[in-house]
C-alpha cells in the first residue's frame, strides 16, 4: 500500500512512520522543508520517499506523488500565531483536498480533537472546521478525534511533568477541575493504522480515549504518584485565562503562544461520546497511570521518538529553516575560535553532538541559565526545551533555545540558529577541519544586529563570550565522560 504521510516530522508523524513501515507499507513523507527530515535509521529506509510540499500555499501538482492508496492529515498550525491560526488550518485543509483529489487516493485519515461541547474554544472549533473541510472532498474521510495524548514528548505529557517536578505546592486555576479522557500515544497509533482502508471507517468520526475520565488535577496528582511524589493542589477561581497563560509559560517549558491556546481548551470537557471504534479493532485502552510508566521507561532509555518541542509550534516565531542556513557575512560581528586537537577525533564529535540539554554547554552553564532565565521573562522560549535525544540530533531539532539548522555528522558540522529574544539574528556553528594532517575544532559565533540596540547588546555582552565561548571550545576537545564534566564547570 502506497501512503501519504503529511506531518511526517512532527510528534505523531514520526512516531506513526516506523509503525506503517514495520508493516510493509510504502511511505511518501510530505514536509515543508527537506532539510528537516532526517536521513538516519528508518528514514533511509527503501520504502520512505520524501515530496517537499507547504499547504499553506497553492500546490503545485506533481505525477511523482498521483499514485497513492491512503493519505494522513496531520498537520496542525495551532500556535503559528494565537489570532491566525484557525485562518492557516483552514487554508491548510482546503489546498490539501484540492491536492489530493487529484490522486489516486481512496481514503483521508485526520486526527482531530474530540468536540463535543456546544461551546468550544477557538482551537477545538478549528479542529472541528477542519474535519468538515476534510470531509466534504470527493475521498472519503475517516476523522479520530482525541483527547489529551500521553506519551514521551508530547505537549501535555511535558507540560504536567514541569508542573509535578518543579512545583510542591501549586495553586492553579479552577480549569484543574475540567474533565477530560487522556489517551496512551500507543492506543492513538493503535487508531491511525487499524483504520487503513477499513471500507466500514469511511466517511465516519470516531472519538477514542482512554479507560478513565480524569480531572486535570488527578492527572497532576496521579502523575506525582507514579514519580513517587507528594503534591498540594489548590485551585482559586480568581486566576483569569491570561494569568493562567503566564503561569504555564514561567513554570513549564510551553511557549506563550502554545499556553494560550491551551489554557482556552481546557476550559472545555473533552471526553468520548462513543467507543465503537475501540470495539470494532479490539483495541485494550491503556490506563494513565500504565500510560506514564511506558513513557518514562522510553525517558530512561533515551529512546524518546519525538517531542512537541522539535515542532515550529515551540518557538516563539514561526521561522523557515531555510531563510537562516546561508549565514551572512555583511554587517555581522563574529566570535571565531580554533582549537587543535589533540584527542580522539570521534569523541570530540560525539561532544559537540551531544551538546545542551542535561549535558549543558561544556563552560559557564550557569551563565547559559541566566541568560535562558532573561529570554523567558522578555517572552522568548528560555533554556527549559533542553533535547529530544542526549545523544542523536536531526535538522529541525530545538536545543535549548537554538534551532538546529544543519547536523551534518558525515561532515562533521553542526549549525544552531537562536530562537531567544535578541535585538538581532544569531548563529552557532561547530565544525572540525584538517589542515596539514592535524585535526582542529572550528567555533564560531555569528551576531547580525538590528539597529544601534543590536549593537550595543553585542558589546555588553562582549567580556562574557571571551569567557565562555573560549572555554567552551576548550573543553569540547578535551571532555571524555560523564565523570569527567564535573571538572569542567567554573
Amino acid at each position: 500500500m502506497k501512503i501519504l504521510l503529511t506531518g511526517a516530522t512532527g510528534y505523531i508523524g514520526k512516531r506513526l512512520l516506523p509503525v506503517l513501515i514495520k508493516q510493509g507499507h510504502e511511505v511518501v513523507c510530505c514536509v515543508r522543508d527537506k532539510n528537516r527530515f532526517p536521513t538516519e535509521g528508518i528514514y533511509n529506509h527503501p520504502n520512505v520517499s520524501v515530496y517537499e510540499v507547504d499547504f499553506l500555499k497553492a500546490v503545485k501538482f506533481t505525477n511523482d506523488v498521483s499514485h497513492i492508496d491512503v493519505a494522513y492529515y496531520l498537520i496542525h498550525s495551532m500556535s503559528s500565531n494565537v489570532r491566525d491560526f484557525e485562518k492557516l488550518e483552514e487554508e491548510s485543509a482546503n489546498n490539501f483536498i484540492e491536492f489530493i483529489e487529484k490522486t489516486t487516493a481512496k481514503q483521508i485519515i485526520y486526527l482531530g480533537g474530540i468536540t463535543n461541547e456546544e461551546e468550544l474554544s477557538k482551537h477545538l472549533a478549528s479542529r472541528k472546521k477542519v474535519e468538515e473541510i476534510l470531509g466534504q472532498g470527493k475521498i472519503p474521510l475517516t476523522s479520530i478525534k482525541a483527547g489529551i495524548i500521553v506519551g514521551s514528548g508530547s505537549a501535555s505529557f511535558e507540560i504536567i511533568r514541569d508542573l509535578v517536578e518543579k512545583l510542591p505546592v501549586m495553586v492553579t486555576p479552577r480549569w484543574l477541575n475540567t474533565k477530560n479522557q487522556p489517551i496512551a500515544i500507543r492506543n492513538v497509533l493503535d487508531y491511525l493504522q487499524g483504520v487503513l482502508l477499513k471500507q466500514e471507517t469511511f466517511n465516519q468520526s470516531y472519538d477514542v480515549g482512554g479507560p478513565e475520565v480524569l480531572t486535570y488535577k488527578e492527572m497532576l496528582l496521579r502523575f506525582a504518584a507514579v514519580r513517587g511524589l507528594k503534591r498540594y493542589i489548590y485551585t482559586v477561581p480568581v486566576m483569569t485565562p491570561k494569568l493562567s497563560s503566564y503561569w504555564l509559560y514561567f513554570v513549564t517549558s510551553t511557549s506563550y503562544m502554545l499556553a494560550t491556546n491551551l489554557v482556552n481548551s481546557m476550559k472545555v470537557e473533552v471526553i468520548a461520546k462513543d467507543r465503537n471504534l475501540e470495539k470494532m479493532l479490539g483495541i485494550s485502552p491503556i490506563p494513565y497511570k500504565e500510560a506514564v510508566e511506558l513513557a518514562f521507561q522510553k525517558i530512561s532509555q533515551n529512546n524518546v521518538v519525538s517531542s512537541w518541542k522539535d515542532s515550529l509550534v515551540s518557538s516563539y516565531v514561526d521561522n523557515f529553516l531555510l531563510e537562516h542556513i546561508n549565514i551572512p557575512t555583511n554587517g555581522c560581528f563574529t566570535d571565531k575560535r580554533q582549537k587543535k586537537i589533540t584527542t580522539n577525533v570521534d569523541q570530540v564529535l560525539a561532544n559537540i553532538w551531544s551538546i545542551g540539554g542535561r549535558r549543558g554547554w561544556y563552560y559557564g552553564d550557569w551563565l547559559w541559565n541566566t541568560r535562558g532565565f532573561l529570554d523567558k521573562v522578555f517572552g522568548g522560549v528560555g533554556l527549559r526545551r533542553g533535547r529530544t535525544n542526549m545523544s542523536q540530533i536531526n535538522t529541525g531539532d530545538t536545543l535549548d533555545f537554538w534551532r538546529v539548522l544543519a547536523a551534518d555528522k558525515a561532515n562533521t558540522r553542526l549549525l544552531l540558529y537562536a530562537e531567544m529574544k535578541l535585538p538581532g539574528e544569531a548563529w552557532l556553528e561547530f565544525k572540525i577541519i584538517k589542515k596539514n594532517s592535524q585535526h582542529f575544532l572550528q567555533q564560531t559565533a555569528t551576531f547580525r544586529p538590528k539597529g544601534l540596540l543590536g549593537r550595543l547588546y553585542w558589546y555588553a555582552v562582549l567580556p562574557f563570550h571571551f569567557f565562555v565561548f573560549d572555554g567552551m571550545a576548550e573543553n569540547l576537545i578535551r571532555f571524555e565522560d560523564e565523570e569527567a564534566s564535573k571538572t569542567l564547570q567554573v
